[in-house]
């Protein structure tokens, strides 16, 4: 099995980076392969409705000079999806927003029943309403969204900061156990549900 975490963030190795990567390693733990994808800093084309994909049943976008087709190329090892973004004015980064569309409208075949989660980073606020936005593809293409003890938000702003949000960091961790425990419901059906931690409270203002 094998789970899919795709980097919607410009800053290959910053707190969304940070976040995705605490659950790949706890993915790992649990015997899932995880592989996260930076989906860079080239722009990505909006969906133009052309329909092409769909009349020329391409499984594709018909645009191949941005990064959504390779990442459409994953979907076929990919058990489970995660789509990680930081916050910008409320919103998920416009660029992952863009492939999210296009690769579901071309590739919707690729995910149905695929469990999926969204995860948000934030310096301050505006994380819920792009949480909101991001989880929203799911519902309408058959995914099982898989939630954590929280909504799957990380605080922070300087590079790595994001470490320091411990209910964040073990948001991440009990989001990743979910989505093992979930993924080995639907291949194997014998998996007791995921041990939890022991909450780890933390208010930003003390």
């Amino acid at each position: 099995m094998k789970v899919l975490l795709i980097n919607g963030s410009p800053r290959r190795s910053g707190n969304t980076f940070t976040a995705l990567s605490e659950m790949a390693k706890t993915l790992e733990q649990q015997g899932i392969e995880a592989e996260v994808v930076h989906i860079g800093v080239k722009p990505i084309r909006g969906c133009i409705a052309c329909g092409q994909c769909h009349m020329n049943a391409l499984g594709k976008c018909i645009f191949d000079d941005d990064v959504c087709n390779k990442i459409i190329e994953k979907l076929d090892t990919a058990d489970g999806l995660v789509f990680g973004s930081p916050v910008y004015y409320g919103q998920p980064n416009g660029s992952l927003l863009s492939l999210m569309q296009r690769m579901f409208y071309a590739a919707g075949s690729k995910v149905q029943n695929k469990p999926a989660a969204a995860v948000c980073v934030c310096r301050r606020g505006g994380a819920t309403a792009a949480f909101q936005t991001l989880t929203m593809p799911f519902q309408m293409m058959n995914m099982p969204v898989v939630t954590s003890q929280y909504w799957n938000i990380v605080y922070g702003a300087a590079p790595g900061e994001a470490s320091l949000d411990t209910e964040g960091i073990q948001t991440m961790r009990t989001l990743a156990n979910n989505m093992a425990w979930l993924l080995k419901k639907i291949h194997t059906g014998d998996p007791d549900y995921p041990e939890r931690e022991s909450t780890n409270w933390m208010n930003f203002i003390r």
